[in-house]
């Protein structure tokens, strides 16, 4: 099992204060620092310094830290074109010597593209894109070099792109698509996906949506991907310090219990590994007092040399 670092800075975080969660998890021995995609605070709350460009971040990562994997969970299909966007991936690969992995969604906070003047089409439109981004994403990351890559789509057409800058990493980065969505998810994942995500649902959620995504696999005539999850994560050594760390992120205790990885670190290894018997090979940790580095120290001293 790995244990991934994962983080909301749309809620109000800087670029200094993300770099510093990413170097104590890297320096702690997680497996990865991924971040959120979104433009703008998610709820009520105080927007601080406001959000910060997922992949400008990623960029600026890829050379600030050495070892530890870099990624999205997840970008929105509303938020860039996939030429573009497959540059900017590429680029970032490169800089970071190989260890970027791209989470891709439909995208769904209807306030942030309004806010930003960003469109933002019905959703059996969003899910038609996201299908054609994973296609032309893959098509112009896999393109031998020195050939030319097309596509014609209803919502994309490429016409002899050199398909150019190539990742570091071959064939591609790995690609996640995470939901838990019942037939169109499954499918795309069967299709395009290195890794399946579900977010922050309960163990028998989790189980169920393995099993579909099993299926799909199957009937694409390939192996099942690597499946995750993702849970918000509130670790403490005693009753007190774990109150305390909901309470400074005014998240309910009994609901993470029920729904995230809350409790002592007996507790939270014992929970990962009932997600670890129904296949997950990877969980990110949703980490939303980026301030509190003593969490990650607890986690790391108490949980990952377990797991």
């Amino acid at each position: 099992m790995k244990l991934r670092i994962f983080t909301e800075p749309q809620q109000g975080a800087t670029y200094d204060e993300l770099l510093a969660v990413a170097l104590a998890a890297e320096r702690l021995g997680f497996d990865a620092f991924f971040r959120s995609d979104h433009y703008m605070r998610l709820g009520p709350g105080d927007p601080g310094p406001g959000s910060t460009d997922a992949w400008t971040t990623l960029a600026g990562l890829a050379r600030d830290t050495t070892t530890i994997r870099l990624g999205t969970l997840v970008t929105p299909v509303t938020f860039r074109l996939p030429g573009p966007l497959a540059i900017s991936v590429a680029q970032v690969d490169q800089m970071s010597g190989g260890r970027v992995e791209l989470g891709l969604g439909t995208g769904w906070y209807d306030p942030e593209h309004v806010a930003y003047g960003i469109p933002f089409p019905p959703v059996g439109e969003r899910f038609g894109r996201f299908e054609e981004q994973l296609e032309i994403l893959v098509g112009l990351w896999t393109t031998p070099a020195g050939e030319t890559f097309s596509f014609e789509g209803a919502h994309y057409r490429l016409a002899d792109s050199p398909a150019l800058p190539k990742p570091a990493q071959s064939p591609k980065p790995p690609i996640i698509i995470g939901g838990v969505g019942a037939t169109r998810t499954p499918r795309l994942v069967a299709r395009f996906a290195d890794e399946y995500n579900v977010p922050f649902r309960t163990l028998e959620e989790t189980s169920a949506a393995y099993d579909r995504v099993r299926k799909a696999c199957e009937a694409e005539g390939r192996e099942p991907v690597v499946f995750s999850a993702a849970q918000t994560l509130c670790v403490g050594s005693d009753d007190a310090e774990i109150a305390r760390r909901a309470e400074a992120t005014g998240q309910d205790l009994a609901a993470l219990r029920a729904t995230g990885l809350a409790g002592t670190p007996a507790e939270v290894a014992e929970k990962i590994g009932r997600f670890a018997e129904l296949g997950a090979e990877r969980i990110y940790l949703q980490v939303l007092d980026l301030d509190d580095l003593d969490h990650l120290e607890l986690v790391a001293d108490e949980i990952l040399s377990h797991v």
